[in-house]
């Protein structure tokens, strides 16, 4: 290519910059007053840090509804007029073996349990069993109602408060178990909490030996835990006092520590790496800016890229939804705030002694990778095999997707032993399979006896209890549509419908499998919405990163196609199967519902991360040269170790939580541990390194008209 050529396909404002640009000043300022960075920072973490250990009790343990939905309404209405007996109310089994309900013994345990609930105001009416409803047909099992005189995330940690009281009055061949929504978000949020901190204690060595290994030094690896540890309990400190403010879930801080962990380290990881080479050819302060300049402005769109994806979620009218949003865009804020302030001041204090307690290979590594410059040549000189080879796996593993279903989680998330499950699965063997999961029908008086009689007649439901009138003279009437189906079969969508279709006008259904349906419908119509903002917001920021329109659709695209590979497997492990028995769950026969919205903003989040670091790194070089080979192989040669390098992480921090018990972790962190390896490995340096070979300078051409609307970025320095 001629220089004229170059000069063309290359605007002015592309020549690299012989003055640190804002990122540059803010990171020579950062290492100037060090001091005060440090004494901030200190403050912060104090500060924030005094309320981070209260995480995990402060945060709320529900939030899975559709706000504004129908069953959303009979819950609060039950609760309101009913005495609290809604789908939060809290069902205690008691059961004997060898006496019935009536024996004294067993009457004496009812009324202990009665005495547990006593007092604590978050619970409205206690209703002993019944017969007829609440008392099983042989007579040995009896269900207490304690009703919901708070909201679901009271109730949850009402049932914290309660449980093990309740558990220990299990004894001389009586059994008591709490049971219900309120129980299972309970039990199922312990086992979540446990197996999270399982995985992170586990992931930390691991996470320690590749830092070591790809840095060739203790100190410059250590440097990226230490900046994480900043972020994660800053975030933590800030999502008890967001708290406060509004309920937030517990599920977002346990999101939280996972990507406070796997972004600050692929943050770090870039910037460090590029100050060891800055600081070949300038002091500290120097290469702090030359890094800042280049490194620093790739993670900054890298952040903001995932903060944008991550945005999409809060549409979900879904609390538990939107606040695991909320917790990781936190967390990510933290980490790039700790990755644009902390980092530089701490690198600058360094200095040369970034590479102390270096390995002996390490005093030979190269910020340029002789091995990933050979593989960029070697992707250069035979581009389309490699196109044709990884295209063809993506779309072979994205295909299975077609047939995937999604449903709300079932009783099975939570572990064989655990209270609630036990409770559940007694019930189901006395009263029937649908007997856990009763619809509730809020109804005008008037309309009661022909809401029961048109409810009795509806497929599935094999009982109604008597209409229960409001004791309040409202002039509503509350009856229990029973089942004939477990609440997590298929079934239950059909059986809700024809209710919701033949009742009287004035009649709402709701409860706990109506609830789960709602959230299910909810979620299912807004995926397309959440999906096409992400996507959409993704190419702009890439084409304000990169002013160029064909790279920064090419970029999106493949990480489009990476996602979609992810939730292929996704759906080949989890709905299908396979390889259940060796990772230990029994498969569902579909992907938790919650899956395709919040994977889909994390794994694209994840993939663009990987996107910016790459094509910036190439952008750099094709600004400095002008050459689309040099652009592709040193863009691969620079920056290949680090995506390599945090890709590893990454897969081994989201492959921990593939080894807790609870399913829901499972899935999220095979999902996005399949969703790092395919992204990392097969797009960032095999596919997306052939299309910076195939489209040459018109990856990087953008018009004169862009150009002009577009805010001047340049990755040179």
């Amino acid at each position: 290519m001629s220089l004229r050529d170059a000069q063309v396909l290359r605007p002015p404002d592309d020549r690299p910059a012989t003055e640190p640009g804002l990122l540059g000043r803010a990171g020579g300022s950062m290492v100037a007053h060090r001091r005060w960075v440090f004494g901030v920072w200190l403050i912060v973490l104090v500060g924030l840090g005094s309320f981070a250990p209260s995480v995990f009790s402060s945060l709320a343990g529900a939030g899975w509804q559709a706000n504004g939905s129908e069953s959303v309404q009979v819950r609060e209405l039950a609760q309101q007029h009913f005495g609290g007996n809604s789908s939060a109310a809290v069902q205690v089994v008691v059961h004997s073996d060898s006496a019935p309900i009536t024996d004294s013994a067993v009457q004496d345990v009812i009324a202990d349990v009665s005495d547990v609930f006593t007092g604590d105001t978050r619970f409205g009416d206690v209703v002993a069993p019944q017969p007829g409803t609440t008392i099983s047909p042989d007579g040995r099992t009896g269900i207490v109602i304690a009703g919901a005189n708070g909201t679901t995330d009271e109730m949850v940690e009402a049932v914290d408060d309660a449980k093990e009281r309740l558990t220990a009055l299990s004894g001389n061949g009586i059994e008591v178990y709490p049971t219900g929504s309120s129980a299972l978000w309970s039990d199922f949020n312990k086992a979540n909490h446990d197996a999270m901190i399982q995985a992170e204690l586990f992931s930390w060595p691991v996470t320690l030996a590749i830092m070591v290994l790809a840095f060739g030094s203790l100190v410059a690896a250590g440097l990226p835990l230490l900046l994480t540890v900043a972020g994660l309990v800053a975030s933590a400190g800030g999502l008890v006092l967001l708290n406060g403010v509004t309920p937030i879930s517990v599920w977002a801080m346990n999101f939280a520590m996972m990507f406070a962990l796997a972004l600050g380290i692929d943050y770090a990881l870039f910037i460090v790496a590029r100050f060891r080479d800055a600081l070949r050819n300038a002091d500290p302060r120097a290469a702090v800016a030359e890094t800042m300049d280049t490194a620093g402005k790739a993670v900054v769109l890298s952040g903001l890229t995932v903060l944008v994806s991550l945005s999409a979620v809060l549409l979900v009218p879904a609390p538990a939804v939107r606040t695991m949003a909320v917790g990781i865009m936190l967390a990510v804020a933290f980490v790039l705030l700790a990755t644009m302030t902390l980092l530089p001041a701490a690198l600058g204090a360094l200095g040369s002694n970034v590479n102390a307690a270096s390995l002996p290979y390490a005093k030979r590594q190269e910020h340029r990778s002789p091995k990933f410059a050979a593989w960029g040549e070697l992707l250069h000189k035979h581009p389309w095999p490699f196109a044709v080879v990884s295209v063809g796996i993506l779309i072979a593993l994205a295909l299975p997707v077609l047939g995937l279903k999604v449903a709300m989680p079932s009783i099975a998330v939570v572990p064989e032993d655990a209270p609630v499950r036990q409770g559940y699965e007694l019930v189901q063997a006395q009263f029937g399979p649908g007997a856990p999961g009763a619809l509730q029908i809020v109804v005008a008086d008037a309309d009661a006896l022909d809401a029961a009689t048109v409810a009795a007649g509806v497929d599935g439901i094999s009982m109604v209890t008597p209409p229960q009138t409001a004791a309040d003279g409202s002039g509503s009437a509350l009856l229990q549509a029973i089942p004939s189906v477990d609440p997590s079969d298929e079934a239950m969508g059909t059986i809700l419908a024809d209710l919701r279709s033949t009742l009287p006008d004035s009649a709402l259904v709701g409860g706990a499998p109506a609830e789960n349906l709602d959230l299910q419908q909810a979620l299912n119509d807004y995926l397309p919405i959440v999906v096409g903002i992400i996507l959409v917001l993704g190419f702009m920021l890439l084409l304000v990163a990169l002013q160029a329109p064909l790279i920064a659709l090419l970029g999106t695209l493949v990480s489009l196609l990476s996602t979609a590979a992810a939730f292929g497997v996704a759906k080949l492990i989890f709905q299908d199967g396979h390889g259940a028995s060796l990772l230990g769950f029994t498969p569902q026969g579909f992907l938790d519902g919650w899956g395709p919205v919040f994977f889909f903003a994390m794994i694209f989040a994840i993939a663009m991360d990987y996107t910016v670091f790459l094509l910036a790194t190439a952008k750099e070089h094709y600004e400095r040269t002008g050459d689309s080979k040099i652009a592709q192989v040193d863009g691969l040669a620079h920056s290949g170790r680090v995506i390599f390098a945090a890709a590893a992480v990454m897969v081994a921090v989201f492959f921990t939580f593939a080894l807790s018990d609870p399913l829901p972790p499972k899935e999220m962190g095979i999902i996005l541990g399949v969703a790092v390896l395919l992204d990392a490995f097969l797009v960032r340096l095999v596919l997306l390194p052939v299309l910076l070979r195939l489209t040459g300078h018109g990856a990087w051409w953008s018009p004169a008209w862009l150009r002009s609307v577009l805010p001047s970025i340049r990755f040179s320095h």
